[in-house]
C-alpha cells in the first residue's frame, strides 16, 4: 500500500511540475506589454528605455521627462500624449499614432517615425537630428520648422533626415 501512494504521489508530483513549466513557457512567449494600456495617466519622469511597447495605448498621459530611448513604439498610440522633455533617442515608432502630442524639447534624434500618423503633432525645441520621417503627414508650418533644424541620416534606415521631410 505504502508504494501504491508513493508512485501516486511521485506521478502527481510529476504532473504538476510539466504543467507549471507549460505555463511559465507560455508567460515568457508573449511580451508583458504588449496589450498594456496607460491612458490619462501621469507618469512624469517614467523609465521606459529599451522597453517592448508594441501596441501601447499612452492615450492623453503626461510623459514629461520620461526615458523611451530605444524603446519600440510601433504601433503604439500617443494621442494627445504630453512628451516636454521626454528622452525619444532612437525609439521605433513606426506606424505609431501621435497625433495632437505635445513634443517640446523632445529628443527624437535617430528615431525611425516612418508611417506614422503626426498631422497636428505639436513640435517645439526637438531634436531630430538622425531621425527618418517617411511618410509622415505633417502640416506645412511644422514641415517649415522642422526643415530647419533637420540634419543628420538615420542609423538603421540609412535615409537623410532632410529628405525623408521632403525639405528643399
Amino acid at each position: 500500500m505504502a508504494a501504491s501512494l508513493r508512485s501516486l504521489v511521485s506521478g502527481l508530483v510529476a504532473w504538476m511540475g510539466c504543467g507549471l513549466l507549460a505555463l511559465l513557457l507560455l508567460l515568457q512567449a508573449a511580451p508583458a506589454t504588449a496589450a498594456m494600456d496607460y491612458a490619462k495617466q501621469v507618469l512624469i519622469g517614467a523609465d521606459f528605455h529599451d522597453a517592448d511597447l508594441r501596441g501601447v495605448t499612452f492615450n492623453l498621459t503626461n510623459l514629461r521627462d520620461a526615458n523611451l530611448s530605444g524603446s519600440d513604439l510601433r504601433n503604439a498610440s500617443l494621442f494627445g500624449a504630453k512628451l516636454q522633455d521626454a528622452d525619444m533617442h532612437g525609439v521605433d515608432l513606426r506606424e505609431a499614432t501621435l497625433d495632437s502630442a505635445v513634443l517640446e524639447g523632445t529628443d527624437l534624434r535617430d528615431a525611425v517615425l516612418e508611417d506614422a500618423f503626426a498631422f497636428n503633432t505639436k513640435f517645439v525645441n526637438v531634436a531630430i537630428e538622425g531621425a527618418d520621417f517617411t511618410n509622415v503627414p505633417l502640416r506645412a508650418d511644422v514641415l517649415t520648422s522642422l526643415c530647419a533644424i533637420a540634419s543628420g541620416t538615420n542609423p538603421v534606415t540609412g535615409r537623410a533626415t532632410r529628405d525623408t521631410l521632403g525639405c528643399s
